[in-house]
């Protein structure tokens, strides 16, 4: 998994662990499906055992899609594997007979309950639960364990009347948790990681929506049948279409007339299709019937129960499944990759849910291993559909090509990139090794083999270099595992020997970026969108819109022309923001793990100058929760990653501009030397 991706997670449960310590009894967390929601919950619970012994978890969780079971199964294996030791986790289930009397022990502290067991007229509403909880607690009688019950809601957009009902009684604090929170229901996340967060660290794909009424079924299948051999080539993933039937009244109309005929032309295809439906049968009498189907021989002969689990091995041969609007939550698939809703005049909004099937990345746990182009094509789902209200457009762009001047020639970057502690010239792993003590007591291989997953990607290709398949070398490795962070963490951040040239490169072809209010009317520069007398950007921040305004209206109007007009012999200004989709235009900087800055903007000037821009503002917004010393503590990690690039790569000026309130404070770095710098003294320098 990228260091990105592990540093968002880490960082979203921190946040809500130090929130769960205030005052407040309802917290939310909210991020996107598929950007690991279940790992960083049994993370979140974990931390909160092991600062409070008094504590058990109830996690109440949906029936359907055998999700209870699968945060269950998470749970465990998060326990046993050594990650989170400290969850303890039993699943509630009714299934006794009818001589027994249902159970639950007390000697777990994550108990994961399915929603609909605990219903008017269930079991568990006769006594089981209430005297459960009262054990665990005080009750009413001050004859209980005496321990304090966090409820944990998870997928808490869905309705928990029951629960909530008994609150009050049992219930001293409560986590919601989901993707889609109601802020209807009062829960607007207290923290939460943004899609556009989760899409840069590659924890879930980018959406391509083509919201077109007039696109078909069979533009979908093209389409699947387009990149079908590329998956299986590139990502060793058989990727699967998924097809909505959105009108569950016309599920079987819509089943044999549209759907059906297009499968039917690629024989090829193997498809499934699972949809509740409801036929008359009498007068007024319904029979609950199962429209439930396939082409796989092989599977037919399987209980319809088991298709499910079937279709959703990355290796599964089953091209198109065919569902209703339920599969919203509890069924993972990361190798679905497309998303078609079936259209009528009836034919709702895509539910953010549903377009989660499709979003979860296949190769999430070795990303960085693919080549890029597989890395693309991984990170890119393709959904058919209406736009959900909330849901931010992504709009693609692409350099100017008029004229004769090739930006990417003209405009060249250079990076840099932080080395390992074997590209030390007087360190050697086996001489290292060697040099260390024998410990004198022992830790157990759980818990080393969870130091090694949760530290930095870097050490943990050190010690698999290392060992290879030599166990003993791995123990050795892992036991002296803190002497050599110590030794990597001494090294890497001396850029003076860590830093080094990457590679020299340019902006993309072409990228995209998410819409927001933060916007500019922009000409004169290296991007246009795709019909380029639109000329309007959005931009990630205030912050950032401003300082583009200023460099659009201050410093590269000089001379001004548009870029589509320039030639290769021409001496104006070239810029354009630096979209990190697709950019290598990026800085590595060590922070607990080598991450990646992707400077804002990018301007060469008429003396072939590069200028790089990393913009800032500790202005926070209108969060409340904003954090003034630790944002300007990352400040100054990325002052020191970019003053040491400016000592390695000449010609090229690093700034990074911070908004204090109306006031920005530039600071320099030219030649591994700060200069902080005001807008006028910044403009004037364009003249020296």
């Amino acid at each position: 998994m990228l260091q990105e991706a592990k540093d968002l997670q880490n960082r979203a449960v921190e946040e809500l662990f130090r929130k769960a310590h205030g005052a407040k009894k309802e917290l939310t967390f909210r991020a996107p499906t598929g950007s690991g929601k279940t790992r960083m919950m049994a993370d979140f619970m974990n931390r909160l055992l092991t600062e409070q012994k008094d504590i058990i978890f109830l996690v109440s969780t949906l029936s359907k899609g055998n999700l209870a079971q699968q945060n269950y199964d998470t749970f465990v294996s998060c326990s046993q594997g050594g990650t989170f030791p400290k969850l303890k986790p039993y699943l509630i289930n009714t299934e006794i007979s009818g001589e027994e009397e249902l159970f639950i022990p007390t000697d777990h502290n994550v108990y994961v309950l399915p929603r609909d067991l605990f219903k008017a007229g269930g079991l568990l509403t006769r006594g089981p639960l209430d005297h459960f909880l009262r054990t665990m607690t005080n009750g009413d009688f001050a004859m209980g364990l005496g321990k304090r019950i966090y409820l944990v809601k998870d997928e808490c957009h869905q309705a928990t009347k029951n629960l909530d009902e008994i609150s009050t009684r049992y219930f001293a604090r409560t986590f919601n948790f989901s993707a889609t929170p109601k802020l209807s229901r009062g829960q607007a996340p207290d923290v939460q990681i943004s899609d556009e967060d989760a899409v840069a660290a590659k924890l879930i794909k980018r959406v391509e929506l083509i919201d077109d009424s007039e696109a078909t079924v069979d533009d979908a299948i093209d389409k699947f049948m387009e990149i079908k051999a590329q998956y299986n080539n590139l990502i060793g993933v058989h990727p699967c279409l998924i097809i909505q039937i959105s009108n569950k009244d016309k599920a079987e109309e819509e089943w044999r007339e549209k759907i059906k005929p297009a499968l039917d032309k690629h024989q090829a295809l193997k498809w499934m299709v699972i949809v509740n439906t409801f036929k008359t049968t009498g007068a007024e009498d319904k029979a609950k019937e199962l429209l439930c189907d396939t082409n796989d021989d092989v599977r037919k002969k399987l209980p319809v129960a088991r298709w499910k689990d079937y279709a959703k091995g990355n290796n599964s041969t089953i091209d198109v499944i065919v569902f209703k609007m339920v599969i919203s939550e509890g069924w993972d698939i990361p190798r679905a990759c497309m998303l078609y809703q079936v259209r009528d005049t009836q034919s709702r909004q895509l539910d953010e849910q549903v377009m989660g099937r499709v979003r979860r990345n296949p190769r999430l746990l070795d990303y960085e291993t693919l080549p890029k182009e597989a890395q693309q094509l991984a990170s890119t789902a393709w959904v058919w559909g209406i736009r959900p209200e909330n849901m931010k457009q992504v709009l693609p762009v692409k350099l100017w090509k008029k004229g004769s001047m090739n930006v990417k020639e003209q405009i060249l970057v250079s990076t840099t990139k932080l080395t390992g502690l074997t590209e030390r010239k007087d360190f050697d792993i086996e001489h290292f090794m060697h040099r260390q003590r024998k410990p004198t007591t022992y830790t157990d291989i759980f818990a080393l083999y969870k130091k090694m997953k949760q530290g930095d990607n870097t050490l943990q290709e050190l010690c698999f270099d290392y060992a290879r398949e030599d166990y003993q070398k791995w123990w050795n490795f892992m036991q002296n595992y803190d002497m050599v962070k110590r030794e990597y963490d001494s090294f890497i951040c001396d850029y003076r020997e860590s830093m080094v040239f990457d590679k020299e490169t340019s902006f993309p072809a072409e990228s995209i970026y998410i819409d927001s209010d933060n916007r500019n009317e922009i000409e004169d520069w290296l991007w246009c969108r795709r019909e380029p007398e639109n000329t309007t950007f959005a931009f990630d921040s205030d912050a950032e819109r401003e300082w583009a305004n200023y460099l659009a209206t201050k410093i590269a109007v000089r001379e001004a022309a548009e870029v589509a007009q320039l030639d290769s012999d021409d001496e104006r200004y070239l810029w354009g923001k630096n979209y990190p989709y697709n950019s290598e235009i990026k800085y590595e900087y060590y922070d607990n793990g080598i991450h990646k800055s992707y400077p804002d903007f990018v301007l060469k000037d008429k003396r072939g100058r590069i200028h790089i821009f990393e913009v800032k503002s500790v202005n926070g917004g209108n969060s409340v929760d904003f954090d003034v010393e630790e944002y300007e503590a990352k400040i100054n990690i990325l002052k020191e990653c970019y003053r040491a690039a400016s000592e390695k790569l000449k010609n090229h000026l690093f700034y990074i501009p911070v908004k204090n309130g109306d006031v920005w404070n530039i600071f320099r770095y030219v030649d591994g030397q700060e200069l902080t710098m005001t807008k006028q003294q910044f403009k004037s320098s364009f003249d020296e």
